[in-house]
Formats: C-alpha cells, structure tokens, sequence
C-alpha cells in the first residue's frame, strides 16, 4: 500500500513537473520530449479536475465524521424547549419552570419586573418572599412559558402585555393583563377564590 502511494505521489510530480515546464522525460529511452502547448493545456485541465474531485471526497467524509462538539445536545434542548437548570430553580426558589420559548425568563426583581408574580406561599426557599419577577426578550412580540407557581393572587406588568393561565379546583382561568396595569385572581379577589397555581405565561404584544 505505501509503495502504491509512493508511485501515485511521484507520478503526480511527474505530471505536475511536464505541465510547468513543458518537458517530459522518458526514463526507459532516456530521452526528453517537447510537450505542445495545446497538451499541456488539456493536462493542465485533467489535473484540475482530479484534485477537485479528490478534495469534494476529502470534504464529505469530513463532514460525515461524528463531531463531539456538535449541535445535538443544543438541538434537543431546542426541541423539547426544557427550561434550563430547572432544577436548581426549584431548589433555591421553589417554583417550577417547565419549558418556554426563551422570551420569558426567570429575574432578579431588583433588574426587571416585566411580569411580577405575587403569591402567598412565603415557606419557599425564595429570597423574594413570594414574589417571582420575569424578564421579557427579543422583540416582545411574543413569549411562552410554561411554569408553575402554587398560591398566586396578583399578577402585574410592565412594558407588555400578557396572557396567563391558571388552575383552580381542576378548572383552568384565563387571565389577560394589559400593559402597565395588575390583575388579582384566586384569593387575591375581592370575594377571594381557591388557591390558584400559575401554569402558563405568554406575551400578548
């Protein structure tokens, strides 16, 4: 096999040296021969398209090579839309965040406070008491998450609208939110309600 190679990688010098010069030397009659333009041209165009072909094969295989450092694990994040460290979030704040589009994210309330969430579970490990405060990304045209945060009776908002989804009793309440403005629901109404559990966050513009 190496000496296969070898020959190939001289033959090509070979090749290589008569199209540049323009000489060809033949080593069983030990003679030099003149190569016409024309031939030389033709060679010249055969190389190119060997070497082409070689490096299109090069490229594939390359490409067909499992790669460590590839987009799957990134792929199946994006595909199941899994809320990172969601489970250290529980941990230190005591509420669950399923998964979303990446719009809606967990914050420091002392930061942003586009979605502030009140509820009045204060025995969680949170150092807010009770409040969870949410930032909005990208252009705020849109944004999903699907969460779950029990005891909430007050939603507010900043710059953006939302939608909420909560659950009562087995029964889901759809709450809309305008901008700038705060909505109480569960116990937090007037004539106050069951125990709500947040469920579901979007941005409605």
């Amino acid at each position: 096999m190496r000496l296969g190679v070898g020959r190939l990688i001289s033959s090509w010098g070979r090749i290589y040296l008569a199209i540049t010069s323009g000489f060809c030397f033949d080593e069983a009659l030990g003679r030099i021969y003149v190569i016409p333009r024309a031939r030389r041209v033709l060679f010249a165009g055969i190389v190119a398209s060997v070497t082409a072909a070689v490096g299109i094969s090069t490229l594939n295989v390359a490409s067909a090579s499992p790669d460590p450092a590839s987009d799957d694990s990134l792929s199946f994040t994006a595909e199941t839309f899994a809320y990172p460290n969601a489970a250290k979030i529980l941990k230190e704040r005591g509420i669950i965040l399923r998964k979303g589009d990446g719009h809606i994210i967990l914050a420091d309330c002392s930061a942003s406070r586009d979605i502030e969430v009140l509820s009045t579970r204060t025995d969680e490990p949170n150092p807010d008491r009770g409040r969870f405060c949410f930032k909005v990304t990208g252009t705020g045209k849109a944004g999903y998450l699907a969460l779950e945060i029990p005891k909430v009776h007050h939603l507010s908002t900043g710059d953006f609208a939302i939608h909420a989804s909560l659950t009562a009793d087995g029964k889901t309440q759809e709450v809309s939110v305008p901008k700038y403005d705060d909505a109480s629901v569960g116990e937090g109404t007037k004539v106050p309600g069951s125990p709500t559990v947040l469920v579901e966050l979007r941005v409605a513009g």
